[in-house]
């Protein structure tokens, strides 16, 4: 009896540990395939998908508990009943017959405390069952997401009022700050868990949020449009993977971690590479024990150069594509292929956690039309470090050229000697390099203190050699943009964030004084 009384309360901390937990997973790379990648909160939200896929298969085993617990309750209330009633034996047993006395005190404290664990365990199951997401097929389909409320105030002026990653310069006729609110943060997510195919399990994700522009309406400044985000298919085997979809960067696969900035890492352009590009990669892990492995990783991706689209409703091909149109003006060039990459990432163990040094690579050739080919690359290096047993270090550096697209050279890829529309314009790879870290402390298991800093550096001698400036569509002379920050997050429960936000911003040109803003954030948010 006593292992059954252990057993349901030990089913009861589990499920509280996964509930109460399932928040602490911040974005860091464990050097296994994930699907929740780069953001960090997104991690958050990937990882606890998967503790709650974990936690409903728990709470099929606690209905089994309450089963048994009711059928041990019967019977134990038929030997209390069957000792509380007197018999009168014939002939009297003598002492090797004798049975041991009934304690009735302790047979009805052991019934009390089966008829409490039997009630914790159905009020966690009532607490955890949810109602399933129909589906048009038998598959499981599981919907989730969070709803983020962000209040911000700005002092300076900044590309981007909620989520800023500039500091712009401010005058008279420029706004130098503001306060505002916003929902358009919030993401929307499903999940498809499909067949087995060919020994692998299939799996396909998609993510939607806000933050996709802006109706022309009034007060349309409320009403963010819907924008894709992710989505993947997954065949996973035991040590191998292909991912095919729209995915972030696997060779930069980390964040730091903030509430913000959900919409885009918040040390986007400041050394933070990053963006959402079709993709095809494979993943295999090659495990040396249960806590070391080696992950490598390679694919090939949607060569992106970083330019608008030229039209808001069909798709041209870009500079990064295999042809470049620009203003109407069709020039095929050679660039027929799509863009390569690869990563290799080493997890051992180390004070008691999990070290993680990863590093990769990234290939594209873009054509600038009229003939004029420019070679991008990057070569990056991500690390994720816990020294200490609630101390974390995390961060990623990369070197590279052209590589707007991806996030680098604070937006800009190649130089210009005049206007791009111009055949005989000179364009050039800018060289750009930049990194970022984060420290991490936790200081309860449901409160956390972040402090972060960046920076993006595109080599300003290249940029004022060139008369055209550099292509960038936040401003052709940035130089450096530097970004500091410093947050606490709070989730007093499994599905409920609090966090406030301190975020510093400095931009340099090549033509003026520097520039810089602040931006205070507020935030709640509910997981579901």
């Amino acid at each position: 009896m006593r292992k059954l009384f252990l057993s349901g309360q030990a089913m009861v901390v589990l499920a509280a540990a996964f509930a109460a937990g399932s928040v602490q997973a911040q974005a860091q790379s464990t050097g296994e395939p994930e699907s929740a990648s780069p953001s960090s909160i997104s991690d958050s939200l990937r990882d606890l998908q998967t503790q709650v896929t974990e936690l409903k298969s728990l709470v099929v085993e606690m209905r089994d508990e309450v089963a048994r617990s009711r059928a041990e309750t019967t019977e134990l209330r038929r030997e209390l009943e069957a000792a509380r009633t007197p018999s009168a034996p014939t002939v009297p047993p003598t002492d090797a017959q004798a049975s041991p006395p009934v304690n009735e005190p302790a047979v009805e404290q052991r019934l009390a405390n089966l008829e409490e664990d039997q009630q914790l365990l159905s009020a966690k199951v009532d607490d955890q069952y949810q109602t399933k997401v129909e589906s048009a097929s038998k598959y499981r389909v599981r919907f989730s997401g969070i709803v983020l409320l962000n209040l911000f105030d700005n002092v300076g002026a900044v590309n981007n009022q909620d989520f800023p990653t500039i500091a712009e310069e401010s005058g008279p006729a420029i706004s130098g700050g503001g306060f505002g609110g916003s929902l358009r943060q919030s993401q929307l997510g499903f999940e498809v868990f499909g067949p087995e195919v060919g020994g692998a399990r299939t799996s396909a994700d998609i993510q939607f949020d806000f933050a996709g522009g802006f109706p022309n309406a009034p007060n349309g400044v409320t009403f963010g449009l819907v924008r894709l985000r992710t989505g993947t298919i997954h065949l996973d085997w035991g040590h191998t993977s292909i991912i095919a979809g729209q995915d972030a960067l696997f060779i930069s696969p980390l964040a730091a971690t903030s509430l913000a900035s959900l919409a885009e890492p918040v040390l986007s352009y400041a050394g933070d590479l990053w963006n959402w590009a079709p993709q095809l990669r494979v993943e295999h892990r090659v495990n040396f024990s249960d806590t070391s492995n080696v992950l490598l990783q390679a694919g090939i991706l949607y060569s992106l150069a970083g330019q608008p689209p030229a039209s808001e409703y069909e798709s041209f091909p870009g500079a990064g594509e295999p042809a470049y149109e620009y203003q109407l003006l069709a020039q095929f060039g050679d660039s027929r292929q799509p863009a390569y990459a690869s990563r290799i990432a080493w997890t051992h163990p180390a004070f008691g956690k999990s070290f993680t040094l990863g590093g990769g690579g990234y290939y594209a050739r873009q054509n600038w039309g009229f003939g004029r080919s420019v070679d991008a690359w990057a070569s990056t290096a991500d690390w994720t470090f816990a020294f200490a047993p609630r101390f974390e270090l995390s961060g990623e550096f990369y070197r590279g050229r052209a590589v707007g697209g991806l996030g680098g050279g604070i937006g800009g890829s190649v130089t210009l000697s005049g206007p791009i529309a111009d055949p005989s314009t000179v364009v050039r790879g800018l060289d750009s390099l930049g990194g970022w870290g984060q420290l991490k402390f936790r200081a309860t298991d449901k409160l956390e203190f972040n402090g972060a800093f960046g920076q993006d550096n595109p080599f300003a001698n290249e940029i004022r050699s060139a008369s055209g400036g550099q292509q960038n569509y936040f401003n052709p002379w940035l130089a450096r943009n530097q970004s500091w920050l410093v947050n606490f997050i709070y989730h007093p429960r499994s599905d409920l964030l609090f966090s406030a936000e301190y975020h510093y911003l400095r931009t340099f040109t090549t033509v003026s004084e520097p520039n810089s803003a602040q931006h205070i954030n507020l935030s709640l948010g509910v997981l579901f």
